[in-house]
C-alpha cells in the first residue's frame, strides 16, 4: 500500500491490482468497462442484480449506480466516470455514494487500465482512498480483489466464447 499527501494534506492510500487474461486488449476494455453497465448484471448476477445509468451517456461526468446482491457487504455504488481513454485502453471513476464512503472511507477513487501481454491483457487496477479515522477496512481489500479478479475472468470466458462480440 502507497500512502501519499492529498491536496489538502491529508493522509491518502493507494493499492494495486493485476489480473491477467487470455482475451485481447480492445474487446476486454469495452467488456470489462466502457460497456460493464450492459455486460456485468448479465455475466455474474450473483453479485450484481443491476447498474442504472443515472445521468450522461457513459462519457466523462456520466453517473451510475451497480446495485449488489447480497454476497456483497454493500448494496449499491454510485460513481462517477471521470475520464475513459478508449485509445490507452484506460478509464477513472470516483465513488460518489453508497459502499464503505462515510462508513469507513472518506473518498475513494479507482484507475483501470488494460496493457497488452502476448496475445492477452494485463488489466490495472489503483484504488486511492481516504480512510475515515479508526475505520478498519483491511478485510474489505481481499473481497475487493476477489471480486475484481472474478468480474475480469467471467469478461474473458464471455469473450472467448464470442470473438466476434467487442471486436
Amino acid at each position: 500500500m502507497i500512502q501519499t499527501p492529498n491536496s489538502v494534506g491529508k493522509m491518502s492510500s493507494s493499492w494495486s491490482f493485476e489480473v491477467d487474461s487470455l482475451a485481447p486488449t480492445a474487446p476486454l476494455f469495452v467488456a470489462a468497462f466502457a460497456d460493464w453497465h450492459n455486460l456485468g448484471p448479465k455475466l455474474i448476477p450473483d453479485i450484481i442484480t443491476g447498474i442504472t445509468i443515472l445521468s450522461g451517456n457513459c462519457s466523462p461526468g456520466s453517473i451510475r449506480r451497480i446495485n449488489f446482491s447480497p454476497a456483497v457487504p454493500f448494496g449499491f455504488v454510485k460513481e462517477r466516470l471521470d475520464s475513459i481513454d478508449r485509445e490507452k485502453l484506460e478509464m477513472k471513476i470516483t465513488i460518489m455514494e453508497g459502499g464503505d464512503l462515510g462508513k469507513k472511507m472518506k473518498s475513494a477513487s479507482s484507475h483501470f487500465k488494460v496493457n497488452p501481454r502476448g496475445s492477452g491483457s494485463t488489466v490495472k487496477w489503483v484504488l486511492t482512498h481516504e480512510v475515515i479515522p479508526g475505520a478498519d477496512i483491511s478485510g474489505n481489500f481481499q473481497l475487493c480483489k476477489e471480486g475484481f479478479a472474478r468480474s475480469i475472468k467471467a469478461v474473458e470466458e464471455y469473450l472467448l466464447t464470442n470473438p466476434h462480440t467487442y471486436a
